[in-house]
């Protein structure tokens, strides 16, 4: 189904999470030429990373946990690929993950020339050595919205990390809408879970000691209740992406009761690649249709209560 995100027209409000098989020219081409609703590329830092040391991605039965570290080819390359990724006539949506404010700034400024149609800013990665991820640290995510604000001529959205506690949905909420951001994704992966094989009597994978970040089929819970909440505390012209443990159609109508009016996949597209689309627009469409809906404006926040 279609939907629309900061006056954007979305061909279907299914797309990419910023993460898996998105870095490249040939994946973000892919996507392109793929049924998803977007196109959504890696996060993006100042200089190239190569990211953390191998194994940082391990599937497992409910989900998947990895430590990636940023791996991207630096905003420069991005730059260079609008122009051919603008052909596939679908929104192309930059994720930007500068190590400081100043990267941030310089990177968005750059991407203002383009013609890319919004930007992503990830707010929910380790940032400065010693603090919080910016999204849980609300002095800091104030002042990166309030610099980034000044500068941004694109839709603004930002990447959320889960939150536990309302105190928290409201401190976070409460930012967005004084800055006005156009939409918010939520949520990236719980952070710092650890998977132990116990065979081998080691973690899963090599960074951080085996800790990483949690997704799939494990935060789908904590990836609804945070839409739901985002839902009932923004203002209504943020619209919200919802993004976590999403594997079906019938997942991604939840998503859209609670208050999402798209959604990416990472996990998921990740072990499918792009055949993903087609089976998840197939069977959102059917279910949609059993339950007697036609677009998404009739099902959006329309969770019933008990």
């Amino acid at each position: 189904m279609k939907t629309t995100i900061a006056s954007l027209n979305f061909p279907s409000c299914i797309m990419n999470a910023s993460g898996p098989r998105c870095t490249t020219f040939e994946d973000l081409k892919a996507l392109g030429l793929s049924s998803s609703g977007a196109i959504v590329t890696k996060s993006c830092t100042l200089e190239a990373r190569g990211g953390n040391p191998e194994p940082r991605y391990k599937k497992v039965e409910d989900g998947s946990i990895n430590s990636m570290g940023l791996p991207n080819l630096g905003y420069k390359k991005y730059v260079e690929f609008v122009p051919e990724l603008k052909k596939y006539k679908k929104p192309l949506i930059v994720s930007v993950s500068g190590l400081q404010l100043a990267d941030n700034l310089e990177i968005i400024k750059a991407f203002n020339k383009t013609d890319v149609d919004a930007i992503e800013l990830n707010l929910s990665c380790p940032n400065i050595v010693g603090k919080a991820q910016v999204g849980y640290d609300f002095e800091q995510s104030e002042e990166v919205l309030r610099e980034v604000k000044k500068i941004c001529k694109k839709p603004l959205g930002t990447k959320l990390p889960p939150y536990f506690d309302f105190v928290h949905f409201e401190q976070m909420a409460s930012l967005l809408n004084k800055h006005k951001v156009d939409f918010v994704t939520c949520i990236n992966s719980i952070g710092n879970g650890l998977i132990i094989d116990p065979e081998t009597e080691k973690p899963l994978i090599k960074p951080k000691g085996g800790f990483g970040g949690i997704g799939g089929k494990f935060v789908k819970p904590t990836a609804l209740a945070n839409v739901k909440k985002m839902h009932e505390l923004l203002d209504k012209k943020i619209g919200i992406i919802g993004v976590g443990g999403i594997y079906s159609g019938v997942d991604i109508f939840e998503f859209i009761l609670a208050g999402a009016r798209a959604v990416q996949v990472g996990t998921i597209y990740q072990e499918e690649g792009v055949k993903c689309f087609d089976r998840l627009n197939r069977e959102f469409e059917n279910y949609c249709a059993k339950k007697g809906y036609s677009k998404i404006e009739d099902m959006c926040g329309k969770l019933k209560p008990l």
